[in-house]
């Protein structure tokens, strides 16, 4: 895990002699080659340098900052430099008092250094809620992605179903047309099932260590809940009807509806509602915040291969399904 800075603890900033503890993450404030620096900002490129009081661990110290009476803003950032973590920081929403605020201060306090740490080689980005607990990306969200592909597809087959007419009663024209393209679109939404069930646990378990349960009351957590159970019904309309032209029929035009409902849960009403999942309420998502450089080598052939995968298992699947469909057919 990259380092980085987790929290800020401090009392009313005012103009003065001011304390504050620095929380870092994976951070080495104890090492004797970190040549540790602490800085506080006040606003554009306006930084008072800190004194370090007492070091506790590497990650955790104590510092003291003068601040004057003007500043530039009332929005306070806290900076650690070391040689060995580079700049971690923390915006703290500090509340302040006694302050004269004026924009045209721009001359910090001191003169700083600021060296940064490129962490060559492969790492997990910090996030201050999210910790560890983001290594669940490579699962979690890949299963979605495989789902949305795999629910595509029988979306595309349900509608190839609708279109297909039944014009002999040879067993490979029968496989030819509406059943072919019926079983095709039962098996991957089969596929695409398994793989909601396999997002529904990932994200559960995401919740419970991030957000403190295992299931919050979140948009996109009851969309998802509510296209499994869909989905589920989809299965049991198929199991209710016993006639195989009537069930292909009936089993797509469901089918097309749930896929559209899917798209309207997912995909457009949580962007329109407060949340907690990333994208969401003004969280962002996909971006420097989430992912890094090193980290999307590895997401994207993770999404990749799940995909595959989930193509593979539907391949598999839909060969099951047609022979079980054939020997009921011959028998």
């Amino acid at each position: 895990m990259i380092p980085g800075g987790f929290g800020v603890q401090t009392d009313t900033l005012k103009p003065g002699k001011n304390e504050f503890t620095f929380t870092g993450y994976n951070t080495h404030f104890l090492s004797e080659k970190a040549s540790l620096q602490v800085l506080v900002n006040a606003g554009s490129k306006v930084y008072y340098c800190a004194e370090v009081t007492a070091v506790l661990s590497d990650n955790v110290l104590k510092a003291a900052v003068v601040l004057p009476d003007t500043l530039p803003s009332n929005e306070f950032s806290f900076y650690a430099n070391t040689d060995i973590d580079g700049t971690v920081f923390v915006e703290a929403p500090t509340i302040s008092e006694g302050f004269v605020l004026d924009k045209a201060t721009t001359k910090g306090a001191c003169d700083y250094r600021v060296k940064t740490n490129e962490h060559a080689g492969f790492g997990f980005p910090f996030q201050p809620i999210i910790i560890e607990s983001i290594r669940n990306l490579m699962w979690h969200v890949p299963m979605w992605f495989t789902m949305f592909v795999l629910m595509i597809m029988s979306f595309i087959f349900s509608i190839m179903a609708l279109g297909s007419t039944k014009k002999h009663e040879t067993l490979d024209v029968h496989f030819d047309n509406i059943w072919k393209h019926d079983l095709r679109a039962s098996s991957s939404a089969a596929t695409g099932l398994l793989f909601c069930i396999l997002g529904l646990i990932t994200g559960s378990v995401w919740a419970r260590f991030t957000w403190g349960a295992w299931w919050v009351n979140d948009p996109q957590l009851n969309g998802a809940l509510v296209v499994f159970m869909v989905y589920a019904a989809y299965f049991i309309l198929r199991k209710s009807v016993t006639d195989e032209e009537k069930r292909a029929r009936l089993a797509a035009i469901f089918n097309i509806f749930a896929f559209v409902l899917m798209v309207v849960l997912l995909m457009v009403m949580p962007r329109f509602t407060d949340g907690l999942h990333p994208g969401k309420s003004g969280n962002p998502a996909f971006s420097k915040y989430d992912l890094d450089s090193s980290l999307r080598t590895v997401f994207y052939p993770a999404c990749a291969g799940f995909i595959l995968l989930g193509y593979w298992l539907y391949s598999l699947n839909f060969r099951i399904n047609k022979l079980e469909s054939e020997n009921e057919t011959i028998l």
